[in-house]
């Protein structure tokens, strides 16, 4: 075998990260706990392979600029602006408080002052993927309770890269480096890279981006994303001296303002997910077990802060606030935990000397704690909302006398009309719905017909809709329909697969290029299979049987026979169609069926069925009559024939004939 070591540590640290995360999940426990102790037992434990610490590491950065990446590709200014009453000063409170706690742990077991805040400052921020889960798992995250912990974490981000700005500058000695000339040249460093990259990067990327799509490769797609990441992070350190976690969440802000923003976080996905996994591992690989089994008391000093002390100072901070109680538990039980941006804070304290590694071990064991016994924390807040309200009613009404502050409704389309693909067939549904009024969001790939959809005025998302986040941009779960108009049934297929997962509720129609596409898509659950190939086949036959005097009524009925046999499970025409389609040609002058109008001036208008003895006249039945919109089906002798009415009569041909010169038509 040739020697490969970067290869072979990549692939343990995968194996071993498969196996923690496998049994996490099964012992209830988030993923993260299982992949800091799949690099504990690949690292310190050394668990059948002792793997290279340098080189997970240098991995592992590529996984913290894509992570950072994403946080600024998901980050949204409207959702911090809408909870702000609670979620900055909130944030900025309990960072504060938990700090301190954190500084005065850090300082009474012997770490420096640096260190100490460092300390402090891990302990005060929480895991958003963790804090995220727990959300979905219990369905808080669409509630304003959960809009509230999502603005905290927000801003708990801005108050986390600001932080990781201004570390490299507390950590200079000295008042000639470390004074305040030195922090102002840092922040202005910082500033500048930021200004530069909203302004000069906000044009640059899209128009670089837009280049690559219009190649209509998704190799060359995905690596300008990546470059772009990358790429900015690197520049970012070389050139202003600022983090690459600052550089890759600044690049990721500025890709959001793109309309190809959603496919890059869809594309990006995999390669985040995996360095994100070996982030984690090597975290774990850093754990100096022999330090922390000497200063435990530290391990669970540090624990406590992080779920007793947070605990506590998030839910009397969000009471002070006038939040409600149930919000006040969700933030409580939710953000009693250390996660991803404690490792960042960490890692940049070792990087700038501020603590060493086996002080930052201290840290990654107070997360791996605080993290595993998070889940149980959270399934107490129901519970604990039940209990209360029913032995202390009064306390409840008392913290709950705020209730909720009004929400702004969130900019989102609902009952919408989904469509995917928007070629001809596409195109034309999209401008039919647009004169109808019927809001509408086309999901496309293809980069010129995105450019003609948007200077038709029709609103379109960049995208491929196979992916389950794509089709969440288009909030696919608050639609009307679905409609997927694609050619390739294979395609179709993949997009009906994530539409049943994501909104089951939602009906579908699809198009299928095949019969035996057709069968795969309505096996799939689609309620609307359309073969465009059958359709016009049924339409030439219409006109032809339009031509031979042939009723509509029959017509019509031995269509939708044809149509029911074409997507049946066998491609042969039954005895049924052939023999509607002898009694069509053998019947054809029997009967027919028509729509009269009823104008301003009409003879019959004003009239009602009875007294304009329409019957008697010329041997038509009245079946139905419409209005405004609305059909009335048999309706009586005394209903009156208004201006503007469509009468629906049935008889031969002569009969409805004499009907139209009765209704003035001719």
């Amino acid at each position: 075998m040739h020697d490969l070591p970067l290869l072979v540590n990549i692939a343990v640290a995968l194996a071993y990260a498969l196996a923690g995360g496998l049994i996490a999940r099964r012992l209830g426990l988030p993923t993260i706990v299982g992949y800091l102790v799949a690099g504990v037992a690949l690292g310190p434990l050394r668990l059948g392979y002792r793997g290279d610490q340098d080189a997970i590491s240098q991995l592992a950065e590529f996984g913290v600029i894509l992570l950072m990446f994403g946080v600024g590709i998901h980050f949204s200014f409207k959702d911090l602006w809408q909870v702000r009453r609670i979620a900055i000063p909130g944030a900025l409170i309990q960072m504060a408080v938990v700090s301190l706690m954190g500084y005065a742990a850090g300082r009474a077991f012997g770490f420096s002052a640096g260190g100490a805040w460092v300390l402090g400052i891990a302990v005060s921020v929480a895991s958003t993927v963790v804090l995220m889960r727990s959300l979905m798992d219990h369905g808080w995250l669409d509630t304003p309770h959960g809009k509230v912990a999502i603005g905290w974490l927000v801003f708990e981000d801005i108050l986390t890269v600001a932080i990781l700005v201004l570390l490299p500058v507390v950590a200079l000695p000295g008042t000639e480096r470390g004074g305040l000339a030195t922090a102002a040249v840092a922040i202005g460093k910082a500033g500048l890279f930021i200004a530069l990259m909203l302004f000069v990067g906000d044009r640059v990327v899209p128009f670089v981006l837009g280049r690559v799509v219009k190649t209509r490769s998704r190799e060359l797609f995905v690596l300008v994303a990546l470059t772009v990441a990358a790429g900015t992070a690197l520049a970012s350190a070389a050139f202003f001296n600022v983090s690459l976690a600052l550089g890759a969440f600044v690049a990721g802000v500025v890709v959001s303002e793109s309309p190809f923003s959603h496919q890059i976080s869809a594309d990006l996905l995999p390669f985040r997910e995996a360095f994100a996994v070996i982030f984690f591992v090597s975290v774990g690989m850093l754990v100096d077990l022999d330090y922390i089994a000497a200063n435990w008391p530290l391990v669970v000093v540090l624990s406590a802060i992080a779920m007793v002390g947070k605990a506590l100072v998030s839910g009397l901070v969000s009471v002070m606030l006038a939040s409600p109680a149930k919000t006040a538990l969700i933030l409580a039980a939710g953000r009693s935990q250390m996660g991803e941006f404690s490792f960042i804070v960490g890692q940049s304290g070792v990087a700038v000397g501020l603590i060493d590694t086996s002080e930052y071990s201290l840290i990654l064991a107070g997360a791996i704690v605080s993290i595993t016994v998070n889940p149980f924390v959270v399934r107490l807040v129901e519970p604990i909302e039940r209990r209360v309200k029913e032995k202390r009613p009064g306390l409840w009404r008392w913290l709950d006398r705020h209730g909720m502050p009004a929400l702004p409704e969130p900019e989102t389309m609902r009952d919408h009309i989904v469509i995917v693909g928007c070629g001809r067939v596409g195109r034309h549904i999209a401008e039919a719905l647009g004169r109808l009024n019927v809001p509408r969001i086309v999901v496309e790939a293809d980069p010129n017909r995105l450019e003609r959809l948007r200077d038709l005025g029709v609103p379109v998302l960049y995208g491929d809709a196979g992916s389950s986040e794509i089709l969440d941009h288009a909030q696919l779960g608050a639609a009307r329909a679905l409609v997927i108009t694609l050619p390739d049934d294979a395609a179709a297929l993949a997009v009906v697969a994530i539409a049943q997962k994501q909104a089951p509720h939602v009906p579908m129609v699809a198009r299928a290029s095949t019969w035996d596409g057709g069968q795969r898509l309505k096996a799939a659950g689609v309620d609307q299979v359309v073969r465009p190939e059958l359709e016009g086949g049924l339409e030439i036959m219409r006109r032809t049987l339009l031509g031979l005097d042939v009723p509509r009524r029959e017509i019509d009925r031995y269509t939708e026979i044809l149509r029911r046999e074409g997507m049946s499970e066998t491609e042969e025409t039954s005895e049924e169609s052939a023999r509607v389609l002898d009694d069509l040609l053998a019947h054809a002058r029997d009967l027919d069926i028509g729509w009269l109008e009823v104008r301003e001036g009409s003879p019959v208008a004003g009239q009602t069925l009875a007294g304009s003895q329409l019957r008697t006249r010329t041997g038509v039945s009245v079946v139905a009559v419409g209005r405004n919109g609305l059909i009335i089906t048999n309706p009586g002798p005394a209903e009156t024939m208004r201006p503007g009415d469509r009468v629906a009569v049935i008889g031969a041909p002569p009969e409805v004939a004499a009907a139209r010169e009765a209704f003035g038509e001719t």
